[in-house]
């Protein structure tokens, strides 16, 4: 039975899975795995809830850091736009005189052999120390070593420390300590308690925000709707600019009073992969495109494209994290060609699995986003300002 056999079914189930889960697949075999999926997630839920009361009532304890921690993260799994707003978060605080770290657990990242981390615990006192993506300078780390967003934030945010562990406490004091960090941004960190954020900003993506309503792994809902409440601000994103006074009221019943800040992702340029060449994004209209992708919402990806009047002929949609092979592009290929397809465009984050070491038939493009304010502030370096940088405590120049 070959690697390749399994690696093949485990997809497909993991793919039927996600079907199931958003309601994608009918009939009786959906049916009883759907069932089966609910009677989880009571067990998940149990669970996830118990944590949450040990720490709230100091059975568990958080660390403090002594330093600015601004977490960011979803109640859902997958599919809000974090990364861009983590990005644009950790850019406009450096910019006003910060020392930022960004800390992540480096999600199917590759970590060490199993051999090398028993023999480090075996002969050192204390656990290895975190992963540098970044120091700042230079980028340390591929994705397949770093997590594809660890890498991305590492590659667009020079100037900005990038850690990847497990252990973000351990990763935290690690940046202050080695690299003179005042402030943390705890990518994906909403459910991480054991380093408490002085400010908690919460994403809900308004376009799906907590999916059927149910939790792992019947839905997408990692805790309930009611922890809302443990917001210290929410953004509302992937938003077309129209309120939604149903969403925000159910917001404002859990978090009576909280800011909400509605934005955007937008398309700005595409970048050619392989080299610096960009083109405008007046350039796909009327282009036959081949769309593929490895992400959460391929089908937010997909609209972009075809609001920005490209003609898709073709797509493919892998698995979110999806390791591409030389095989993937044979077949990639091949069916762009069978289409009529002038180039293929995927995202910015699935540009970081992409091989380098081979040519490409056809040009290869990613969609380069970045986030709107819309309502709530003025625009992103208001909110920063608001959020980060209360009256009693100046920006520094």
């Amino acid at each position: 039975m070959s690697q390749s056999w399994l690696k093949k079914k485990s997809n497909a189930l993991e793919l039927f899975t996600v079907d199931v889960i958003l309601g994608r697949r009918a009939g009786t075999g959906a049916a009883v795995y759907a069932a089966v999926l609910y009677a989880l997630s009571f067990i998940f839920s149990a669970l996830a809830q118990l944590r949450f009361w040990l720490y709230r009532h100091r059975i568990l304890h958080d660390e403090p850091l002594g330093c600015l921690v601004v977490v960011v993260g979803n109640l859902t799994v997958g599919g809000t736009g974090k990364t861009p707003v983590v990005e644009k978060f950790a850019r406009a605080l450096r910019d006003r005189g910060r020392k930022v770290a960004i800390l992540s657990r480096g999600y199917k990242s590759k970590s060490a052999p199993r051999w090398k981390r028993w023999w480090w615990a075996f002969t050192h006192a204390e656990e290895p120390p975190p992963r540098v993506v970044s120091d700042g300078n230079t980028v340390l780390l591929d994705s397949e070593q770093a997590g594809d967003e660890p890498y991305m934030l590492a590659r667009n945010l020079p100037g900005v420390i990038v850690l990847v562990d497990k252990n973000r406490v351990k990763a935290g004091a690690y940046a202050i300590k080695r690299f003179g960090c005042d402030t943390l941004v705890l990518d994906d960190g909403f459910q991480y308690l054991p380093l408490k954020g002085r400010l908690n900003l919460l994403l809900v993506d308004k376009t799906n925000p907590f999916g059927n309503g149910h939790l792992l792994p019947r839905g997408i809902l990692r805790e309930p709707v009611k922890h809302l409440r443990r917001a210290s601000y929410v953004f509302l994103t992937k938003s077309n600019g129209q309120r939604d006074p149903e969403l925000e009221a159910t917001i404002q019943k859990f978090n009576p009073g909280v800011d909400i800040i509605e934005c955007a992702h937008r398309p700005q340029h595409l970048q050619r992969f392989g080299s610096g060449e960009r083109q405008e994004l007046a350039w796909l209209k009327g282009r036959r495109v081949l769309a593929f992708s490895g992400i959460a919402t391929p089908e937010s990806f997909e609209k972009f494209l075809r609001d920005l009047g490209a003609k898709i002929v073709a797509r493919e949609r892998y698995l979110d994290h999806y390791r591409y092979v030389d095989e993937d592009f044979d077949e990639l290929f091949a069916l762009a060609k069978r289409e009529g397809a002038e180039c293929l465009v995927t995202t910015e984050k699935d540009a970081v699995r992409i091989p380098e070491n081979r040519a490409y038939p056809l040009p290869l493009y990613y969609l380069r986003l970045e986030i709107e304010i819309l309502h709530g502030a003025a625009d992103f370096d208001e909110a920063v300002g608001r959020i980060c940088f209360p009256r009693s405590e100046p920006a520094r120049n």
